[in-house]
């Protein structure tokens, strides 16, 4: 789960981590009353969406004007600015073509920025350690840095028992070149945000940049991504859902206890399991097709998911054929045929569907698709039902 940068501000200044002091603001008059409450004579208005690249991002009803970080000096700039950014809709690198309306902004102080950093911290799979990484260059996209510059990125893991040490925290302040008092405030500042990263259950902290601002190290910019499955025990930070950012058909995946994310492709897949999923997408790709999402429906859906999870499939305009794979073990083949059977009768199936089902009570499965008097292929294995959705697929396409 995806937070605001606003958000993830105020939950670091509550362990203490340094960041610039900021306002949320929900519409144009609240921005421009946020500067009473700040310093000055600096102002920064930011565009609050789930998305990177705000600064370099631009407007749908303004291509040629500023992004969504504006830099002010006056009140009248900071009404400008907000009038600008708020209810239209910011294109990043991130976005997509589609872009992203704006429904919040953020105002906060300006600073005098002597040195940016990139700082994170996240789990490394490959050592099963919470680690951090940090370069000198920051504001880059990480991944730039990595592929252009390996050797600028500096991780360090975490002892799992002992924590962030001293130690660790000034192995990670001389990686960025930081001495005297400036070493000593980065001392708090990593111990700080490992604290965080560990209590609220986080997936990644991501602060980019990391600036030296006199003496003082701090969090210009901020990007918590949390773990949803541990969200249960985290109703403070549930509560920052912002639901209005998420994608219609994956709120209600989340809702119905499915995971479903939307990819490019135009072939439809509804899947039992991560791992068959994923496989299930990567052999479609060596048959020459694409994959339109990713859905694991899970090992315990009732027919009524599965319903839910095909009308999600067909709601995507790119789809333009669809492949059931299931492999039955605790998610029984008859009743995943029972709810694609009863969801592709509901929206009137006009695009081409191959199932292809194995496992416990596989027969009885064949037999309600056969029955259905639907034009469903059936396919007899992982590899067959890839070529045969391909071909069909691509078939279709031409008689359109």
């Amino acid at each position: 789960m995806n937070i605001h940068e606003y958000q993830a501000k105020e939950l670091l200044a509550k362990y203490n981590v340094a960041v610039p002091k900021g306002i949320a603001a929900m519409s144009v008059d609240e921005a421009v009353k946020a500067v009473d409450e700040l310093p000055g004579p600096l102002y920064v208005v930011k565009a609050q969406i789930h998305a990177g690249g705000r600064g370099a991002g631009h407007f749908t009803n303004n291509p040629e004007g500023k992004g969504g970080v504006r830099l002010c000096k006056t009140v009248e700039e900071v009404k400008d600015a907000a009038e600008a950014m708020m209810g239209n809709t910011l294109v990043t690198v991130q976005t997509g073509p589609e872009g992203k309306d704006v429904q919040r902004l953020y105002v906060t102080d300006g600073v005098d920025i002597e040195k940016e950093y990139y700082c994170s911290v996240l789990l490394d799979r490959v050592t099963s350690k919470v680690t951090f990484m940090v370069s000198l260059e920051g504001g880059m996209e990480i991944e730039e840095v990595a592929e252009e510059n390996p050797d600028a990125i500096k991780k360090v893991a975490i002892d799992p028992v002992a924590g962030i040490t001293d130690a660790d925290a000034g192995e990670l302040a001389d990686a960025l070149e930081l001495t005297g008092a400036a070493k000593t405030s980065a001392i708090p500042f990593f111990k700080n945000l490992y604290q965080c990263y560990m209590e609220t259950d986080a997936a990644i902290v991501e602060i980019n940049p990391m600036i030296l601002a006199g003496d003082e190290v701090m969090a210009l910019d901020a990007k918590i991504n949390f773990d949803p499955n541990a969200l249960y025990r985290q109703p403070e930070v549930a509560a920052l859902r912002d639901e209005s950012e998420e994608d219609a058909n994956e709120k209600i995946a989340h809702d119905n206890e499915l995971s479903y994310v939307r990819l490019d492709g135009n072939i439809g897949c509804m899947v039992n399991g991560a791992g068959l999923a994923m496989s299930t997408m990567d052999i479609i790709k060596l048959h020459g097709g694409d994959p339109a999402n990713f859905l694991d429906v899970g090992g315990g859906a009732t027919a009524e998911r599965v319903t839910v999870a095909f009308k999600i499939i067909l709601s995507d305009p790119n789809v333009k054929g669809i492949l059931v794979n299931i492999f039955g073990g605790i998610m029984k083949c008859d009743v995943i045929a029972e709810g694609v059977i009863a969801a592709a009768k509901e929206v009137d199936l006009k695009v081409p569907l191959v199932v292809r089902l194995e496992g416990t009570n596989v027969e009885k499965g064949k037999e309600l698709m056969a029955g259905s008097g639907l034009p469903i292929i059936a396919a007899d294995n992982l590899e067959d039902a890839a070529a045969k959705v391909v071909a069909a697929t691509a078939e279709a396409q031409k008689a359109a």
